[in-house]
């Protein structure tokens, strides 16, 4: 069982729960450390006054930061503690609000929510089916790590998740970010058409395991090789058309997309590597090329992984469609 990460109670109205919080995600990317080239010896840094270039022991760091005059106001820890959050142990919800009235670009990182004792289980379950039942979720703050977080509070898979939240004068606003803003006024209407075509033709339930973190998987394989004193052969890339004609490409997607089977809701999906019923038609390898060819990259991938193709993550597309056709026929056999 996971260590919860922040323990005390939520706080609505009179009522007070008992909660844990659990980090709710992590990330799987390689980390590297810094070595002199050539070598194994590890890089270290030191903190160094930039007048002196003598190192500072921490405890004689300050804190401080920097105007727009470019002068400096440095502070004292005990100044930084007169004006830090009071370290409470409760989450206050405030609000309820719609949940769909409140854009992502506002959250921050998610954390499981639960009881912390059996005492708690009852009236927590309560408090989540009535925030799931009503379709709104709470919106909270609290102290986590000397900081002041928003946070709103939503069903998840049977439980409660909170998401920190930026605050409003956080998030950028796009004209002060983007100076040219497009006017969508000069769109036809044919192509908008042509555009929403095409994103039905290529929607598709939610999924998130069809999709995956090639580079780190790449990464992994290429650290693998290389322990194992074997040679990594990286992917090709493959190149990228140039759109000259907005609406013949979009309608050379939509064919694209419709010749390799559409991916709607409800759809069958067909297995391009089987052949006879339930599959493609019955051919040669040539003919499970053409119908490969028709697959998205991410597509393929998918099926390489069903077929459980090694170093598929560092292969091409045309390499992949190769694997997947032999795969494929060998299963077939």
């Amino acid at each position: 069982m996971a260590r919860a990460m922040w323990t005390g109670a939520l706080s609505f109205g009179l009522v007070s729960i008992p909660i844990s919080l659990y980090s709710a995600t992590q990330e799987h990317e390689v980390r590297f450390h810094q070595f002199e080239q050539g070598t194994t010896s590890r890089i270290r840094y030191k903190r160094v006054n930039q007048d002196t270039g003598e190192e500072v022991d921490y405890s004689d760091i300050a804190k401080g930061t920097e105007l727009p005059s470019g002068e400096y106001v440095v502070l004292s820890d005990k100044e930084l503690e007169e004006v830090s959050p009071q370290q409470t142990k409760a989450i206050e919800i405030s609000d309820f609000v719609e949940l769909e009235s409140i854009d992502p670009v506002y959250y921050q990182k998610s954390y499981f929510m639960g009881p912390r004792d059996d005492s708690a289980g009852k009236p927590y379950a309560l408090l989540a089916a009535a925030i799931a039942e009503s379709g709104r979720a709470a919106v909270a703050s609290f102290v986590l790590r000397n900081k002041e977080h928003l946070a709103v509070i939503r069903p998840y898979d049977g439980v409660l998740i909170l998401e920190t939240m930026y605050f409003a004068d956080e998030v950028k606003q796009v004209d002060k970010v983007l100076d040219n803003r497009p006017d969508r006024r000069s769109l036809r209407k044919q192509d908008l058409d042509m555009a929403m075509n095409l994103i039905e033709s290529m929607s598709t339930d939610w999924d998130p395991k069809r999709y995956h973190d090639s580079y780190t998987e790449r990464v992994n394989e290429l650290v693998e090789a290389k322990s194992r004193d074997e040679k990594f052969e990286a992917p090709e890339e493959e190149p990228s058309a140039e759109v000259i004609d907005l609406t013949a490409a979009l309608q050379a997607s939509i064919d694209r997309v419709r010749g390799g089977g559409s991916n709607k809701k409800g759809a069958n999906k067909k297995d391009p590597t089987k052949r006879g019923s339930g599959g493609t038609k019955q051919g040669s390898a040539k003919d499970d090329r053409q119908d490969v060819s028709a697959l998205s990259k991410a597509e393929l991938y998918e099926l390489a992984q069903q077929l459980k193709i090694s170093g598929r993550s560092s292969m091409s597309r045309k390499q992949l469609e190769k694997a997947v056709v032999e795969a494929g026929a060998q299963r077939a056999s």
